[in-house]
């Protein structure tokens, strides 16, 4: 059994985004699911050894390693191949920038935490909250669309963070029915990278617990 382990929600995009990335690197681990419907992340065994109570957690080299951005992160710096970040400032930058528009701009108001607020603290309806939710990845998306290349990944030949992150969101924008008519250079760059085995194993479908 492997001595990595990733603390994982099937459903949850940050999580798909560490699976995408473990798999692009050949890491093997260990899938803990962690049910967010059922609270399982706010266990007390969970809390102790992650304070934030969020998924996905990876334990790996003996630390508890939480947030998406910083798990990929420590995973470039420790198992560089293939890179995922750019070590060239300016490029890192650039890619670092380009993720941060779903990192930072569209998945923190999008999450689950936000839309149970939305419906039982605020009383909004469903079709308010679903309105809400495709509102702000069509805003991010938006913007991504121009920053894509005409052809290739964000990556160029070979996916970047930025392509870990744009699949995840993809499959959300479509769970929500946004229109990705206005999205070409996304769908097809979402299209290209769910055709290779290390994104098609971290499909939320593949990893769906029975």
């Amino acid at each position: 059994m492997s001595d990595i382990i990733l603390f994982d929600y099937w459903r949850s995009s940050a999580s798909y985004r560490v699976r995408i990335a473990l798999n692009l690197k050949g890491i093997a681990y260990q899938a803990v699911p962690t049910d967010l419907l059922t609270r399982q992340q706010k266990a007390p065994d969970y809390v102790a050894r992650n304070p934030q109570g969020l998924v996905p957690m990876l334990h790996i080299d003996g630390h508890d390693l939480t947030q998406s951005l910083a798990i990929i992160d420590y995973l470039d710096a420790t198992r560089p191949e293939p890179r995922l970040i750019p070590a060239d400032p300016v490029a890192r930058a650039g890619v670092l920038a380009r993720a941060m528009i779903i990192i930072a701009d569209i998945h923190p108001v999008n999450n689950l935490r936000m839309l149970h607020y939305l419906k039982n603290e605020m009383g909004q309806d469903q079709t308010a909250i679903d309105s809400w939710y495709r509102h702000w990845i069509a805003e991010g998306f938006a913007a991504l669309e121009q920053l894509a290349p005409e052809t290739g990944l964000f990556g160029g030949a070979a996916p970047d963070l930025t392509d870990v992150c744009l699949v995840p969101q993809v499959a959300n924008a479509r769970r929500f029915e946004l229109d990705m008519t206005p999205y070409p250079r996304l769908t097809r760059i979402d299209a290209e990278l769910q055709a290779t085995p290390a994104f098609a194993a971290a499909h939320p479908e593949r990893v769906k617990p029975a």
